[in-house]
């Protein structure tokens, strides 16, 4: 049956039954409804020695059942604080996900039975907090009971038909009241500066439940004095049965000596007392920065005169009674007298109430997980039978017509004789189809074979042209000066303005993945491409060189001194500020585009050399700032490898052709070197056995023997250059690409359809 929105708060003490029965306020959520309630005072007291409890709490549920209607209705019950057990355990800081097993590892260690043989629940208290999924500075509630303890409570209430779907503690449900009803709507916990704590005292039959709080933590104890203590002074003090002493302690202002009645009672009252003043005094000392506020008291037990006062007068407080819920509406039901008498009693299941409808600061639940497991399994019982069946009205349904579709296909069957040839037709060409494929596989691994060798034949063909296709590419981009050697003069501003790179080693690496090299080096590939943007730029704000500078050193002249000292000190001239590189896009020499990594086996090549091609001191005018070191070669070299072309025999019957330079497999040059430009003394003079190569700086002086170099060297003594000498080191990939698998590639582009062809015999002449 369908669950109602209200709820019962049942409170079975030990002199009297208390019940509520409360809803959801339809507009105010801080607020709830009572519909009814029920206060049933047994004959004697449960803990008389001649009282028969069973049969006592049995009459109770039985006359509470015949007065109140729970069908559909939630029911929430209490079970004394001394029954259970309850922790507030302090968390380490860990995972907020790993807060489960932490506390299981607690309940271990705090309580002290097999988690077996009790109930258990927990909940975190409110102040802690979660920085990047770790919980720091959490307490949390342990509370437990133990199995008979646990049943031993339900049982009367089950034999009485009513279905129990919450379990509390009574000081929690205490506690659940007073946040609901006094404390109201709290504002985010200081742990430095909490809120006053309320002193709450339950006092009951025979122990007085304490509860200090804040509205965000609780602690709470049981102590074991209550109203029965005080009947059992008047018992043995005034030597009555405790019938009587239980009347007297009643109505102790009409006895006939009323003194000694409460001298009678002395002993308990300061008992009472001091174990209230111990317990405050244990909370105030693990909680120093607690704030107490106002006591409040609950319980039948505060009607005997003069104990409001006496608490008052010993704790130094005043004690508040509660004659009235501030959060509780009931119009009619709480004008009734009986509740009015007793409203000090329905604390308990007040806060019971307020749980059970979800409004509760603490909502643990110490009903077994069996018993919830198996009412669910019982509310499904109905729906279980109901979708056995439509299943198996399904299963029937569609075995039937399985059934008749089989029939009308079964190969053996006397109804269909045309699926018996249709089948023995289709087996046939199955077995045709069989053979074709085995035919196919046979002619495609036949010619898998003949492919392999050819291209082992190519291979062993075009292979031993492939590093001296790749040499003649280098030598093709390498940058060269095309002056007539006559023209060249020996002079430092002449080797400046020189375009040249001199090549002192070449190394190869075979490489199985290709592109573990391209992650290390695309940074560098990425900064040449946008320098290269820049110095475009800055090439159309800033005059290249001039090309009356070469004339101008054609006559000879040396530098000045003043020019000599410059280039002695290393000093570079300021270089005029490029434009914003972002203002250029790609012109088509290297900038920036979006290409894809490579992958694969490579070669990775090494070139290593220098040049002289950088500033002159003294004149800035013979090389630009943007043609000088790293720059120059990345606008020379690099982009006459990307962009260039070499002449090869790619042709119609071997003629030479212009081949792309990228068709080679030669991809991604990048300077891996960031080295300074330094000043070097170079003696023209120093030259290896004639060939022209200076043994200071190693490079090729071609052109430079002559009879004056020699007339001037015996004259003058040996010379010394000035220069600014730039080291690199150049890497690049390089797939192994032969004259087939080139042909076999697009040419692409306008270009490559009218490119320059010559004969053989030409190309020998022009490389000879």
């Amino acid at each position: 049956m369908a669950k109602n929105s209200a709820v019962w708060g049942i409170d079975v003490g030990q002199c009297a039954l208390k019940a509520l029965r409360c809803r959801p306020h339809e507009k105010d959520d801080n607020r709830i409804v009572v519909e009814a309630f029920d206060y049933i005072e047994y004959p004697k007291i449960l803990t008389q020695p001649e009282a028969n409890r069973e049969e006592l709490v049995r009459e109770a549920l039985e006359q509470f059942i015949s007065r109140n209607t729970l069908v559909g209705d939630r029911v929430a019950i209490s079970v004394p604080g001394q029954s259970g057990l309850a922790r507030f355990i302090k968390l380490p800081p860990v995972e907020a996900k790993k807060i489960p097993d932490i506390v299981k590892y607690e309940a271990r260690q705090q309580i002290p039975f097999a988690l077996e043989d009790v109930v258990w629940d927990y909940q975190p208290l409110a102040g802690g907090s979660v920085d990047e999924g770790y919980a720091l500075e959490t307490e949390v509630g342990l509370f437990a009971m133990k199995r008979d303890q646990v049943a031993r409570a339900l049982k009367p209430l089950e034999d009485a038909g009513i279905q129990i779907d919450i379990i509390q503690l009574a000081p929690l449900a205490v506690y659940n009241f007073i946040c609901f009803d006094r404390l109201g709507n709290l504002d985010t916990y200081q742990r430095d500066n909490p809120p006053p704590s309320k002193v709450v005292l339950s006092l009951g039959t025979d122990t007085t439940d304490l509860v200090i709080t804040d509205g965000f933590r609780v602690w709470q104890r049981s102590i074991p004095i209550g109203g029965n203590h005080f009947t059992k002074a008047l018992t043995k003090e005034l030597k009555l049965t405790f019938a009587k002493a239980e009347h007297l302690k009643r109505n102790a202002m009409k006895a006939e000596n009323p003194k000694a009645v409460f001298q009678a009672m002395r002993p308990v009252f300061s008992d009472l007392v001091a174990e209230i003043q111990r317990s405050i005094g244990f909370f105030t000392s693990n909680n120093r920065n607690a704030k107490l506020g106002s006591v409040i008291a609950l319980g039948n037990p505060l009607k005997l005169p003069g104990l409001k006062r006496f608490l008052a007068q010993n704790l130094d407080q005043e004690v508040a009674q509660i004659d009235e819920f501030n959060a509780l509406l009931g119009g009619s039901v709480t004008a009734v007298p009986n509740f009015k008498e007793n409203v000090l009693t329905f604390g308990v299941s007040y806060g019971l109430c307020v749980q059970a409808l979800g409004k509760a600061q603490i909502h643990t639940n110490l009903l077994p997980g069996e018993i919830i497991t198996k009412r669910l399994v019982k509310a499904k019982k109905p729906w279980a039978v109901a979708a056995a069946a439509l299943l198996l009205t399904g299963m029937a349904v569609d075995y039937a017509s399985h059934y008749s579709a089989w029939r009308s296909a079964a190969v053996d069957s006397a109804y269909a004789p045309e699926m018996a040839s249709a089948l023995t037709a289709a087996s046939r060409l199955k077995q045709e189809a069989d053979k074709m494929d085995s035919t196919y596989a046979e002619l495609t691994s036949q010619y898998d074979t003949i492919v392999q060798t050819g291209k082992n034949l190519v291979s062993n063909v075009e292979g031993r042209l492939l590093w001296l296709e790749m040499l003649k590419a280098l030598n093709s981009a390498l940058p060269k000066d095309n002056r007539h050697t006559e023209e060249r003069k020996e002079t430092a501003e002449d080797v400046t303005i020189r375009s040249e790179l001199h090549i002192t080693s070449m190394d190869c690496e075979f490489i199985p993945d290709a592109s573990a090299w391209y992650d290390g080096v695309q940074p560098l590939i990425a900064e040449a491409q946008r320098s290269t943007s820049r110095n475009a730029a800055a090439d159309e704000a800033v005059p290249g060189e001039d090309p009356a500078a070469g004339a101008a050193l054609a006559d000879g002249a040396a530098p000045a001194e003043e020019d000599v000292a410059a280039a002695t000190d290393g000093q570079q001239p300021p270089a005029e500020q490029a434009a914003d590189p972002d203002a250029f896009a790609d012109d088509g020499d290297g900038a920036a585009t979006d290409v894809a990594a490579p992958s694969g086996p490579a070669w990775i090549i090494q070139l290593t050399g220098y040049h002289f091609h950088n500033m002159f001191p003294g004149k800035p005018e013979l090389v630009s700032p943007n043609d000088e070191g790293k720059e120059f070669i990345e606008k020379t070299f690099c982009r006459d490898l990307i962009n260039g072309s070499v002449k090869l025999p790619d042709g119609p019957q071997n003629s030479l052709i212009d081949v792309p330079i990228e068709k080679l497999g030669i991809r991604f040059p990048v300077v891996i070197t960031e080295n300074p430009i330094i000043p070097v003394d170079y003696l023209p003079e120093a030259v290896d056995g004639g060939s022209g190569t200076s043994r200071t700086g190693g490079m090729e002086m071609a052109g430079m023997r002559g009879a004056a170099a020699a007339g001037e060297t015996a004259m003058a003594g040996p010379k010394v250059w000035k220069l600014r000498r730039y080291d690199f080191t150049i890497q690049f990939l390089w797939t192994q690409t032969p004259r087939s698998a080139r042909q076999e590639q697009p040419t692409g582009g306008a270009e490559s359809g009218s490119m320059e062809t010559v004969s053989v015999g030409e190309a020998a002449g022009a490389n000879g």
